[in-house]
């Protein structure tokens, strides 16, 4: 008993100590985090937030759609020789993504294939930003030659002879499937859309566990000391690093870990030798002449303003050419090779990119917050130790989920 109210005495004293504004104290097993970095640190979650929805996406949230697209999405048959699956990129073993340093489809691929964990919390879709929901960015591989290069006629001719896939079909759209033939562009269209936003349904229910970092996080925002001391030494070292002198946590921020926008960090960004990818300058370009982004005739029901705002005013600047998205660092551990194209095979060569960063690199009128780290190999050795703390021990043990009461019977 004695024991008992001794812990919940210092663990009163600790939250008070917190609402007060003092310092964690320094404690075996605790670092004496300073009022400033708790309030950074507790800036990092609670993991997860709430989902959203998919904007513009009349299937999102559905059980039955949602039961389609995990369908769809390992069915390799959606590609004309049966070759590639939507898991074929993004493997469920390798994070949802594939391990390499340039995605493998048709044909090798300009880019690195991007985790889907958290997707429904990105604000931008793609390492350019060209996609503002998760229904338009699942479009883009279906049907672009060097990926799946799925048909209208074919996804019909699928559907319809398949009759599990035609069922789920009509539980998650309230009709059966088209049957051929086409009888214009539009109705391919509407076939395709449907089948991107039965893909987005799925893929919005994404969302990776918690890790050994949140468990610390929650531990300081209750108070409890002694749970936040079995966060790792290194680790703790490494969080201190990271909002701290390193500076990583202005871009990396949130419970996302990721401010949802886009940076130059002085990578290299020739996708061949003479062949430049103009990154998110081009993503704007490619945003705005789509008609299937959140102002097109295809977002339905039509979002709010607060959806598709930030598709209305965003304005490429010169600024904008060569910069990639910030990706979050959930999991991150887990999905290497690192950057747009892969260019960084472990943490440890991210990590000496920026220990080592090239100014000279940079555009002149970017970011200032960049600088050389000149880390030590101790101090590389600690963010590396924080990285891995943000892993989910689950997020390449996924496994098929069954369907969700309401998703119906097929």
């Amino acid at each position: 008993m004695r024991r008992w109210r001794a812990a919940l005495a210092l663990g009163v004293a600790l939250l008070g100590a917190l609402t007060a504004g003092a310092a964690v104290p320094a404690e075996s097993g605790l670092l004496d985090f300073q009022p400033d970095e708790v309030a950074q640190i507790l800036h990092h979650g609670p993991w997860p937030p709430p989902l959203p929805r998919d904007p513009g996406n009349p299937l999102a949230g559905r059980p039955a759609a949602i039961a389609l697209g995990q369908a769809l999405f390992f069915d390799a048959r959606l590609s004309p020789d049966g070759r590639l699956a939507c898991a074929s990129c993004h493997q469920p073993g390798q994070a949802f993504g594939d391990g390499r340093a340039r995605a493998e489809g048709r044909a090798p691929l300009a880019r690195n294939t991007p985790s889907l964990w958290n997707a429904a919390h990105q604000r931008w879709l793609g390492w350019d930003g060209a996609f503002d929901s998760l229904w338009s960015q699942a479009l883009q591989p279906l049907r672009h030659a060097q990926e799946m290069a799925a048909t209208a006629p074919a996804v019909q001719a699928l559907l319809r002879g398949d009759a599990k896939l035609a069922c789920a079909w009509r539980a998650a759209t309230g009709a059966p499937p088209p049957g051929p033939p086409a009888s214009a562009e539009a109705d391919d269209d509407a076939l395709m859309l449907t089948l991107a936003r039965a893909l987005g349904a799925y893929v919005g229910t994404l969302v990776s566990g918690r890790t050994a970092f949140d468990r610390f996080r929650d531990a300081l925002a209750r108070g409890d000391r002694r749970a936040a001391a079995r966060y790792p030494l290194d680790a703790q070292r490494g969080l201190r690093l990271f909002i701290g002198r390193g500076q990583c946590s202005s871009c990396h921020s949130g419970p996302l870990f990721s401010n949802g926008e886009f940076a130059d960090i002085g990578a290299r960004f020739f996708s061949a030798p003479g062949v430049v990818d103009p990154g998110r300058h081009g993503g704007i370009a490619a945003l705005q002449a789509s008609p299937y982004n959140l102002l097109g005739p295809w977002a339905r029901p039509t979002p709010p303003d607060e959806a598709s705002r930030k598709t209305r005013h965003v304005v490429a600047q010169h600024r904008n050419f060569g910069e990639f998205k910030v990706p979050s660092l959930r999991n991150v551990a887990l999905t290497a090779p690192y950057l747009h194209d892969g260019q960084l095979a472990t943490l440890d060569e991210v990590l000496r990119h920026y220990a080592d960063l090239n100014l000279d690199r940079l555009h002149a009128d970017g970011e200032q917050i960049l600088k050389p780290l000149r880390l030590s190999a101790g101090e590389q050795a600690d963010l590396r130790a924080f990285l891995h703390s943000l892993s989910d021990a689950g997020a390449t043990r996924w496994q098929l989920r069954p369907a969700r009461r309401g998703a119906g019977r097929c």
